[in-house]
């Protein structure tokens, strides 16, 4: 799945915009994040150095203020009539995720963010982090060394192994 978006957002986007661009905003979407961020970049021809630290600040760029705000706008989004299915879908998300997290707690966190796998990542990571009340000056670090991992992991997948080491 993550494949075929990122291919249909580079070709929406290819020829209008830089890569790099594209690039850095498919990192910025909560489901692609860095993951589709190196393969877009991997589609597009950017070099792995460049990509991976586009990829890297798009992604961790959110990160701060899911943390310090999620709470409030759930819950303020919990009031309206329109978004009210929406909060409540943002707490399931997080309530199906916790048991991963909560059990090893921040190894958990780190272990759930690295994984390259589909519903994990810095987003849903941030989200869970936020709902347990889990601090901020303890949840970012882990987050952010946990999308380091799953950068390279990525960008062994997507450039290979070779390329890991030419940058």
């Amino acid at each position: 799945m993550t494949d075929s978006l990122v291919q249909n957002l580079t070709n929406w986007m290819g020829g209008a915009i830089p890569a790099e661009l594209i690039v850095f905003i498919v990192s910025l979407f909560p489901i692609l994040e860095l993951r589709g961020g190196l393969i877009a970049a991997s589609l597009l021809n950017v070099p792995l150095g460049p990509a991976f630290l586009i990829c890297y600040v798009a992604n961790m760029l959110p990160i701060p203020f899911i943390l310090l705000f999620i709470r409030k706008i759930i819950n303020y989004l919990k009031t309206t009539r329109l978004l009210h299915g929406f909060a409540e879908w943002l707490e399931r998300k997080s309530e199906k995720n916790k048991s991963k997290v909560t059990k090893y707690e921040m190894l958990g966190l780190l272990l759930f963010v690295a994984i390259p796998l589909p519903g994990t990542g810095a987003w849903t990571g941030a989200l869970v982090a936020a709902m347990l009340d889990m601090r901020m000056k303890k949840s970012l670090p882990v987050i952010a060394l946990g999308v380091l991992i799953a950068g390279v992991i990525m960008s062994l997948l997507s450039y290979g192994l070779p390329a890991l080491f030419s940058w």
